[in-house]
């Protein structure tokens, strides 16, 4: 069970992770993928799973009706990596990782503002 918000964590493909995002798109997933794995944590991406819903209101009509699968979104992703003691908040503006290039990733890298890090100017002025 998680702290808060900030910090969950579930199992991932039987593997027990700290969630970084949920339900995000593939680009996003990519982009966060290549930079966490960049920084030496072991991504795991998986497809949002569908949730079961009753079939209908009238249920005494239907006692043995089966419940009705919504579909998600087709591109729909959790990421998380498996230390799950990460927390994406404390990594940013804790300063602990690293663009390619080099920079400390801030909160406009993190959430693809800015396609480079500008680690020289400060997050508020």
């Amino acid at each position: 069970m998680a702290i808060n918000k900030n910090h969950e964590f579930e199992e991932l493909d039987g593997v027990k992770c700290g969630i970084v995002e949920r339900n995000i798109s593939k680009e996003r997933a990519d982009f966060l993928s290549a930079l966490l794995s960049f920084n030496n944590y072991e991504v795991k991406v998986v497809p949002v799973q569908a949730k079961a819903k009753p079939a209908a209101a009238n249920t005494a009509e239907q006692p043995d009706a089966e419940p009705v699968v919504e579909e998600p979104a087709p591109s729909l992703f959790t990421l998380g990596v498996t230390d799950y003691t990460f927390n994406p908040i404390n990594a940013i503006f804790g300063r602990m990782l690293r663009t390619r290039e080099g920079h400390v990733v801030t909160l406009a890298y993190w959430q693809q503002k800015d396609s480079v890090s500008r680690d020289d100017k400060p997050y508020f002025e």
